[in-house]
């Protein structure tokens, strides 16, 4: 008997949780400006998040999924990508978003109800949010493969969570990306939570990463909270597709620190031991931390921002509620290029309806 195949995972972490680094930086960490930049927004992120939620507490916003405990994750993807790459999104990546010149308007027309808000002025590469779990691979592998028969040096990325590993959709894209060796990332977000399920009863494998070996493309995990790591790797992945080289898988660890929607009550099922954990080694923490001890952040600089934040938040939230309503009507506008004849009548229906004052 013989080994035909071993496969390995490689872990990933460059700031530890009290902001020293624990191995050689990459150029960028660096360079001041770019660090502040990404902090910046990770702070602007986690205020824009604690605004959005208390707008749907008051009745003014519809559900919503909370990023809290992510942005590093989300802010480092963002800063790695090039404004013509493609992002498939799932539904709470505001950081890679905002990056990417999607507004914070957008993103509460979007959970107020009004599909306008996946009409990104700024973001014209990516695709709406997309709450079917698992179909946003499948989206990142068709658009990879339309790059790659154009001849195009663009790459597509796409988001999922732990939960979403255990649909087909997740295998379905990832082989078909191996086979063609795709310009495409695949990032799974590994919160730890899949709703209600915890991870060790969603897969029986020791990592997410591995899965990816499966498809013949290379997994690796790097540490969520990380914002130097997160940005590092996914670099490298997409510079690995741009050149021909195929899709990666990488697992981001990290913790979602929030319920998982505003009609969740995480409560019912976490420990808050637990959560208490995982809030002592959150980004924003470790982020922040680091740059106090390379001299470019202080408490000064940090309660200045935060008041800038809440400024920018504010306006974004005049501009959504003083947004005219669409009609309701306008919900088939963009569902086919021709509607069914059934839905003809029902557009027809709901147009005689708002004529007649109804909501």
């Amino acid at each position: 008997m013989k080994t035909i195949a071993k496969f390995s995972v490689e872990y990933v972490r460059f700031i530890d949780p009290d902001g020293k680094p624990v191995a050689d930086l990459p150029d960028f960490a660096s360079d001041h400006d770019e660090m502040l930049k990404m902090y910046k927004l990770m702070a602007l992120t986690r205020v824009f998040d604690t605004k959005a939620i208390n707008l749907q507490r008051t009745g003014k916003l519809g559900t919503y999924a909370s990023c809290l405990g992510h942005e590093a994750a989300h802010v480092g993807t963002g800063a790695a990508m090039r404004p013509e790459d493609c992002l498939a999104p799932m539904y709470r990546e505001y950081g890679i978003q905002f990056w990417r010149g999607v507004r914070m308007s957008d993103v509460l027309l979007y959970w107020g109800g009004d599909e306008r808000g996946n009409d990104y002025t700024d973001a014209p590469h990516d695709f709406a949010w997309c709450v079917p779990i698992g179909t946003q691979y499948m989206h990142a592998a068709g658009a990879a493969n339309a790059f790659r028969l154009r001849g195009e040096k663009r790459c597509a990325l796409a988001v999922i969570g732990d939960g979403g590993t255990s649909e087909g959709a997740f295998y379905e894209a990832m082989n078909f990306a191996g086979v063609r060796k795709l310009p495409a990332v695949f990032l799974t977000v590994n919160n730890q939570w899949a709703i209600s399920v915890p991870l060790h009863l969603q897969t029986a494998c020791e990592t997410l990463a591995q899965k990816g070996f499966a498809a013949g493309i290379p997994g690796i995990q790097v540490d969520g909270n990380d914002v130097v790591a997160v940005r590092h790797v996914v670099g490298q992945a997409l510079a690995r597709a741009r050149n021909g080289d195929g899709p990666t898988l990488i697992e981001v660890m990290t913790y979602r620190l929030s319920d998982h929607t505003t009609a969740d009550d995480a409560s019912r099922y976490r420990e808050q031991k637990e959560v208490d954990e995982a809030w002592q080694i959150e980004p924003m923490i470790r982020t922040r931390k680091y740059l106090a001890g390379i001299g470019a952040w202080d408490d000064k600089k940090e309660k200045a921002w935060q008041k800038e934040c809440v400024r920018q938040v504010d306006e974004a939230v005049e501009e959504y509620l003083n947004t005219p309503k669409n009609t309701p009507e306008s919900m088939f506008d963009y569902m086919y290029a021709e509607l069914p004849e059934a839905l003809e009548e029902q557009r027809e229906i709901a147009a005689r309806y708002f004529g007649k004052g109804g909501h």
